[in-house]
């Protein structure tokens, strides 16, 4: 199939008009969480016929390439990151049939499908964990991570899961303790079996002749963890696994990777995606997230947001990867909050904050990431109490932080903020029942907004947030600076407004966002200063950078410039 995303062509004389331009330089990525996507059968779960009934709504969007997250059959301990048989397709979603009938009708819209990769663990379910539970002895026993108790019966150390309490769960017909960095019913692969590298080579292999553009893999800076020396992340074979990966699999197909990595680094960074390493394409890294976070109590009270940190953390992203490696660009996902909640204003300038996140992030170098309901707007949940939510992390987290003296009341503020589910609450497609989202009982609470937020009202208004994401994909298409320019910020300490310039050859874009929600007046620098044309905006057409700016609540602009007639 031809690949996804319109190239955008340098001119030839240009450093950067070499082999190393991918086709996903210039695509935008959107990714779909199938449970809330749109359900096509009344069960309350979303499916892939759901999608497949929605792919002319992507394609008029423009999007590239639909990252789905876990389709794979699972338990559902957490909502399919618990993959019992990594090569069929959960019932509730559907079957391999309705998979190869995505991607075919995908492609025939020019849009990839991008699998999300779990790797890491798998279900209790799985059928290795099931044979390699029954016995010491058996062939599959070295597949996952088991350890003695210690002196004392109890676990075999002091780790601790993600998801809250002892990474160690007792499995008593064996008498030993198996690791799980998450829920209990997700153990831990044993990534040093070389079995289990096979294995999971031959499935990918498996997915890619199906014709799948890429992978999103799962906390993969997980798979090199040695237990022994207490190391989680980035052990000292994780950069070899994934080279023997690339090289067995993925390394033969011009296809797109980007690997979860919460512990990443610039410098990290540079080593999974640096041209001559042969790893991922890029990686999506999370000091933005991680940053917002309470020392103690961590994303469950987190703190005010502070622009000036934020364009620090992406300036320093931006200018470490400028020439080698690659930046994946998001504001949300299935695990993060909803992104003009928690960055823009949801409640007085919903639309004008949207929009201008947009801007900011798609006028950014690397490859952008929209999740589902981004483009409309959707916010934050107000969930009232813990009942209403479904994520496994939350559940959990809400009876070990109320232990700990968090509460209540407190609990779900910082969940409402941070949660999970915040992103996992049904796609608002009308004004119809559920929204539009399923003709049964959702499998989760639809936002009560959605008669004023959903699908079809923005498509039918040509000033709304979905038209504005489809304007930003479609400058990606046409301007080069917007893919391979040099990035460069200004007024770095000023606390509401972020300005950044990106140029290549005589081509300058100037890009000016406010994050307050009160009018302001802003100096610019002197060497920005000029004529130019407004390539996007979120109130009227600015085509001029002027020595001094009046800026509106949550304005957003950005002007090309031809430098040289600036002169």
């Amino acid at each position: 199939m031809n690949k996804p995303g319109n190239f955008v062509p340098l001119d030839p004389t240009d450093s950067r008009a070499s082999s190393s331009i991918r086709w996903w330089h210039s695509a935008v990525v959107y990714q779909i969480y199938p449970r809330s996507f749109l359900d096509s059968n009344g069960d309350g779960i979303g499916d892939l016929q759901g999608i497949i009934s929605k792919l002319d709504y992507l394609k008029q969007l423009g999007v590239d390439v639909i990252w789905l997250s876990p389709i794979y059959r699972s338990p559902m301990d957490d909502n399919g990151y618990d993959i019992s048989d990594y090569q069929d397709i959960a019932p509730e979603f559907g079957t391999l049939d309705d998979f190869d009938q995505l991607v075919a009708e995908a492609a025939d819209k020019g849009i990839g499908i991008m699998l999300d990769l779990v790797v890491n663990h798998t279900s209790d379910a799985h059928p290795w964990f099931v044979e390699s539970r029954r016995n010491r002895k058996n062939r599959r026993r070295d597949f996952y991570i088991w350890r003695e108790p210690a002196p004392d019966g109890g676990p075999p150390n002091a780790m601790q899961s993600s998801f809250g309490g002892s990474a160690w769960t007792l499995n008593e017909e064996t008498n030993q303790y198996y690791l799980h960095l998450f829920s209990t019913r997700q153990p831990d692969l044993n990534w040093e079996n070389p079995a289990v590298r096979s294995e999971i080579y031959e499935m990918m292999n498996w997915w890619l002749a199906r014709g799948i553009v890429g992978f999103r893999m799962d906390v993969i800076d997980h798979i090199g963890k040695q237990v022994e020396k207490d190391i989680i992340t980035d052990g000292p074979h994780l950069h070899d696994f994934i080279q023997e990966m690339n090289k067995a699999t993925f390394g033969r197909h011009d296809v797109v990777t980007v690997g979860e990595a919460w512990s990443a680094t610039p410098a990290s960074a540079l080593v999974y995606s640096g041209k001559a390493r042969h790893e991922l394409s890029m990686v999506f890294q999370f000091e933005h997230v991680i940053r917002q976070w309470d020392e103690t109590y961590g994303k469950w009270r987190p703190k005010p947001f502070d622009l000036v940190q934020l364009k620090s953390i992406f300036g320093k992203w931006q200018l470490a990867l400028a020439h080698d490696g690659w930046n994946s660009l998001f504001w949300g996902n299935h695990d993060l909050p909803r992104a003009v909640s928690r960055y823009g204003n949801s409640e007085g300038y919903r639309v004008e904050s949207a929009k201008m996140l947009a801007i900011v992030l798609h006028m950014l170098k690397g490859t952008p990431y929209i999740f589902q309901g981004e483009e409309i707007g959707m916010t934050n949940m107000p969930f009232t109490s813990i009942e209403q939510y479904r994520d496994v992390e939350t559940l959990n987290m809400h009876r070990l932080h109320l232990e700990a003296g968090l509460s209540p009341e407190e609990f779900i503020r910082g969940a409402n903020e941070s949660g999970r589910d915040n992103a996992r609450t049904p796609m608002q497609w009308a004004r119809s029942p559920n929204a539009g989202f399923s003709t049964g009982t959702p499998w989760i609470e639809v936002n009560p907004n959605y008669l004023a937020i959903n699908a079809e009202a923005a498509i039918a208004e040509d000033a709304s947030i979905w038209h504005h994401y489809r304007s930003l994909i479609g400058l990606r298409k046409s301007h080069p600076v917007i893919i391979y320019g040099d990035y460069q910020s200004w007024l770095d300490q000023h606390p509401y407004v972020y300005v950044y310039t990106r140029t290549l050859g005589t081509d300058r874009l100037t890009v000016v966002a406010s994050f307050k929600s009160d009018e302001l007046i802003i100096s610019m620098p002197s060497e920005l200063v000029g004529k130019g044309v407004c390539l996007v905006s979120n109130y009227g057409a600015m085509n001029e950078v002027s020595a001094t700016i009046t800026l509106k609540p949550f304005e957003a602009f950005a002007i090309l410039s031809n430098m040289s007639a600036l002169k």
